[in-house]
């Protein structure tokens, strides 16, 4: 009997913990039946089921009980020890990719110079990451970790410093007749379309940019759905719906074709930086740490 591979025991650890192939598939960013086909790999290798399934719902074997209490301390112990070694060798020399999403705020581009500046002997480089998939290039390893808004329910990534809390501003065209208001009330959003997120990102971040309903239960039309943050500005100047962003973008994106209006009722938005727990690194620690000294650290 051959032994299994490590992309079969990350999915049966995952499916182990979500309980839930869908979820499962996303938490690796994996289609559904590649989870499927990967446990049954592993089930065929050590000889039994691992997994009950049925319409409703999905539940560890006691089988499957036994690998998962026994696998997932051993397999965090091995991602501890190569991350450990990774950075013996590599010390905090090097390249480190930091991606942020929406703008490159004041905070952020003070914390990249504070890096460079206490870490002369590693590169820092930025990019810009995806509107629609915040969280795939830190996955894809493209970044070592990246600013993103939140929220963050991901147990594959570590979720460092949450700064620049603020109210969340509506985008609208300056046509709009909530341009001219100091405020809208989050039950107004009921009153017409509101641009959303489209792509990789999950369903929960992406209704967190765009709910569908008010806090109070009224239904909020959808809009177009965008991948970019220009072209869901292009459509609120062309009046086709209004769009929730957080401060400091409606503070750099501000223009005479849009205005951007303060929103009461909903929660605050944030940014955090984020990096996966499988990859940390002196690097990623020490950009944590700046980051954390020149922002308004809020969690």
């Amino acid at each position: 009997m051959s032994n299994p591979e490590i992309r079969e025991l990350e999915a049966f650890l995952a499916l182990a913990e979500e309980l839930h192939f869908g979820r499962a598939g996303e938490r690796l960013y994996l289609s559904q039946s590649r989870i499927s086909q990967l446990l049954r790999a592993l089930e065929s290798r050590l000889g039994g089921r691992l997994v009950d399934r049925t319409s409703r719902r999905v539940r560890l074997t006691p089988l499957g009980e036994q690998l998962h209490a026994g696998l997932r301390p051993a397999f965090d112990a091995i991602v501890t020890t190569i991350g450990e070694v990774r950075d013996a060798a590599r010390a905090l020399g090097g390249v480190f990719r930091v991606g942020f999403q929406g703008t490159a705020n004041d905070a952020f581009l003070r914390a990249v110079a504070a890096f460079r500046d206490g870490h002369p002997e590693c590169a820092a480089e930025i990019a810009e990451i995806p509107l629609s998939d915040p969280f795939g290039a830190v996955h894809r390893g493209e970044v070592d970790a990246a600013v993103v808004l939140t929220p963050v329910r991901d147990d594959a990534l570590v979720v460092g410093p949450v700064f620049s809390t603020r109210p969340l501003t509506l985008a609208v065209s300056d046509r709009h007749p909530y341009a001219r208001r100091d405020g809208v009330d989050a039950e107004e959003l009921a009153d017409g379309p509101l641009i959303g997120v489209a792509g990789a990102a999950p369903e929960y971040w992406r209704l967190a940019q765009a709910p569908v309903v008010t806090p109070g239960g009224r239904a909020i039309p959808s809009g177009p759905a965008v991948s970019s943050l220009q072209e869901g500005l292009a459509l609120v100047r062309t009046g086709r719906g209004a769009m929730l962003l957080c401060h400091p973008t409606a503070d750099y994106y501000g223009s005479h074709a849009v205005v951007f209006v303060p929103v009461t009722g909903l929660p605050d938005s944030s940014l955090a930086l984020v990096w996966h727990r499988h990859h940390e690194t002196a690097r990623t620690r020490g950009f944590a740490r700046a980051l954390a000294d020149v922002a308004e650290v809020t969690g």
